[in-house]
């Protein structure tokens, strides 16, 4: 497949990601309805936001799979770089694609919600799905546990991901355990650090926010890609296939 369709598909698939992800997250964790003058509460909150994210991987796994990878993240990438499983003359040119389809991803999210009539520019902890730590972590998490939780989540889901796409795995269904594996992930680092293992998804939205949530995207860069080459050796150090 020639690398500018498969660059297409990246930008696409990023863009789903952080739509799908993202949009579940500013536009349905909290949804307060009205029946009468009974408020209901509708959102879906972290399980909820948590299932999409996976939902996107997921979906897109089968969806562009077989044409791109479906890394839709620059960790992604980085780790099966280290892993051997990726040249690393396409490296930059896919982080790149990944970037372009979180902001596009963005993009249509900040429009559509700035559409409706409760909008308020968003700040704070968690807004527009930003990621943080300190005062920007929904739970208020310091600066060091936000690192080494960005880091461990990003190293087992790209082993996870190392694992179901390895030749002896079975093939066809690597898609399934990476989107449910993304899934738990999120249920673990959604309080934490509203969940980024993913530089693009993290970059796409702090880009619409800015003020505080810019001069903190360097942790949401760093532990991620961290975590993948720590997971990228590991995995090829003491579980690769061996070489006949």
């Amino acid at each position: 497949m020639p690398l500018a369709n498969r660059l297409v598909a990246e930008i696409l698939g990023t863009c789903w990601l952080v739509f799908g992800g993202c949009g579940s997250a500013v536009l349905a964790a909290k949804f307060v309805a009205m029946e009468g003058s009974t408020p209901l509460n509708l959102g879906i909150a972290f399980v909820g936001v948590s299932l999409a994210f996976g939902l996107t991987v997921l979906s897109m796994a089968f969806a562009i799979g077989h044409v791109s990878g479906c890394h839709l993240n620059p960790a992604v990438t980085v780790g099966l770089n280290v892993g051997g499983r990726f040249p690393s003359a396409e490296v930059v040119p896919y982080i790149i694609a990944q970037v372009s389809g979180a902001v596009i991803g963005s993009a249509i999210l900040w429009f559509i919600a700035s559409g409706g009539a409760s909008w308020q520019a968003p700040s704070g902890a968690g807004a527009f799905a930003t990621n943080g730590y300190g005062t920007l972590s929904p739970g208020g998490y310091s600066v060091q546990a936000c690192f080494i939780a960005e880091v461990v989540l990003t190293f087992f889901f790209l082993i996870i991901i190392l694992g179901a796409t390895d030749s002896r795995a079975p093939a066809g269904f690597a898609g399934i355990p990476i989107g449910l594996g993304l899934t738990l992930i999120h249920l673990i680092g959604i309080p934490v650090t509203n969940l980024s293992v993913n530089p693009a998804r993290s970059t796409g939205p702090a880009l619409f926010v800015r003020g505080e949530t810019i001069p903190q995207l360097w942790l949401f860069w760093l532990a991620p890609i961290l975590g993948a080459i720590l997971a990228g050796l590991v995995y090829r150090s003491f579980f690769a296939a061996p070489k006949n």
